[in-house]
């Protein structure tokens, strides 16, 4: 399997490799989002010692370290005996290593739970051994609150010791798509509606297999790690998974603001705000304002969704029919997808297609925010604006068999109307996205009024 994107990441750490100074490195992100992988494609040509960190004891792990460093520096003594304690790993590496060479900590965050003063002793390994040697440090982590509260706030004894650090977020749309480079834009936006930019997601889909046998085989079947994988990662962040599921459920079944998912859930206003707060932070789940809102947190139109495809299609599919599944009943559920699945195919090209805006930013202009906007029952897809030039564009999204007419257009043009947004010296553009192309006359109408189509991921050039 090719190693697919995170070229920027990659380049940045071979920059950083090539400089020559002490590099103490922060790669955090998502369960399953590609962080490992990234970390291997950059040390696999160069000499390192990789150590995936777990919840075993202090001693265990550092007997492991020693049979690591052992076999690397050709030590028979430290394999047998290993390490005593952590810096004696870091007054070690001081006096053995003459020239660049990479330690990597991967799931930093189970150190963390068997040893509670574990960020204190690299700190005092990190400013009293490796600081002025030639080490470039990893720490790599799963858990987001963890890593921010232990590596990366300034409370934490390693705050302002970093030199560098690496979110990895998910894969877009287009870089997704080089998973399954062969397929067409329709098919594999069903595979994206349900995987999202999760590597090892999309490396569950099987290019063989129709994908209902993938939804079957490999997210339905109670052996298949993503049949319970949500569940897993609840309890792998949080002391209270049970609450945090009733909230994703609420939201998944369109329970989107706060007093519904109150009400949905019996949770008090007080524990739900701080419940949403750590949904939020773990990137399972987002608030939303209409584009054009400034305040983020004071606006009364916001409302909650869940940010991530899988979990989306998780909720939708697999948690209500847990006792189907279980005794694989498949076909019911199977039904229920073939019914429902095209309106979250819908709802993911209208995301799609606000990703794909951002592609556009030469063609039209630069924008500063993209998102949707609504009010009093009138919504719009997609706006995109900068505040600074008093630019502005309005999208329409259609996943629909049929061409878009000119009728789309002009009711666009009409919402657009009602949006307040600099109006007296706003400069309007308009685009138009569609599954199944546009009519003639939208054609002809978009080469006279300048208005942007795209079909399916392309711009559609006029002759």
């Amino acid at each position: 399997m090719k190693f697919i994107n995170r070229q920027l990441e990659l380049n940045e750490l071979n920059k950083r490799w090539k400089g020559g100074s002490s590099e103490f490195f922060i790669i955090y992100g998502k369960r399953r989002v590609g962080k490992t992988e990234l970390i291997k494609q950059f040390i696999k040509d160069k000499p390192s010692i990789y150590f995936m960190a777990d919840k075993r004891s202090d001693k265990d792990q550092l007997k492991e370290l020693g049979m690591l460093f052992g076999n690397y520096f050709e030590d028979r003594m430290l394999v047998k005996n290993g390490f005593n304690d952590w810096l004696e790993i870091f007054q070690y590496l001081k006096k053995n290593i003459k020239d660049r060479f990479i330690f990597v900590v991967d799931e930093y965050p189970y150190l963390v739970d068997v040893n509670e003063s574990i960020s204190s002793l690299f700190q005092k390994g990190w400013e009293e051994s490796l600081k002025e040697s030639k080490i470039f440090l990893i720490l790599s982590g799963s858990s987001i609150s963890m890593m921010e509260s232990e590596v990366l706030s300034y409370k934490s004894p390693l705050f302002g010791r970093r030199t560098g650090q690496a979110l990895i977020t998910p894969l877009t749309f287009k870089q997704a798509w080089q998973f399954f480079p062969k397929k067409k834009f329709d098919d594999f936006l069903s595979i994206y509606s349900i995987c999202g930019g999760m590597p090892a997601y999309l490396l569950e889909i099987k290019k063989d297999l129709s994908l209902e046998e993938n939804i079957k085989n490999n997210i339905f079947k109670k052996t298949s790690f993503l049949y319970n994988e949500v569940e897993f990662i609840l309890k792998e962040e949080l002391r209270e998974p049970k609450s945090y599921l009733s909230i994703l459920r609420a939201i998944s079944w369109s329970k989107t603001k706060f007093g519904e998912i109150s009400n949905d859930t019996g949770l008090e206003k007080n524990i739900l705000t701080k419940y949403i707060d750590i949904l939020v932070k773990l990137q399972l789940m987002e608030k939303e304002v209409p584009v054009t809102e400034d305040n983020l947190q004071k606006s009364k139109q916001g409302i909650y969704k869940i940010s991530d495809n899988f979990l989306r299609f998780w909720f939708q599919y697999v948690f209500p029919y847990k006792s189907d599944l279980e005794i694989e009943r498949y076909d019911e559920v199977l039904r229920k997808i073939e019914e429902t699945f095209e309106a979250i195919k819908a709802n993911t090209y209208e995301m799609v297609c606000r990703e794909l805006l951002s592609d556009f930013r030469n063609e039209i202009f630069s924008f500063e925010r993209i998102g949707r906007w609504w009010k009093k029952g009138e919504e719009i897809d997609i706006v995109g604006v900068n505040k600074k030039t008093k630019e502005i564009i309005f999208g329409e999204c259609k996943w629909s068999d049929s061409p878009v007419d000119k009728s789309v257009f002009y009711d666009l043009k009409r919402k657009s109307m009602e949006v307040e947004w600099n109006n007296k010296e706003r400069k309007e553009y308009f685009i138009l996205f569609s599954k199944s192309g546009f009519t003639k006359e939208m054609i002809n109408l978009a080469k006279k009024e300048k208005i942007f189509l795209v079909k399916e991921g392309s711009l559609v050039k006029f002759k």
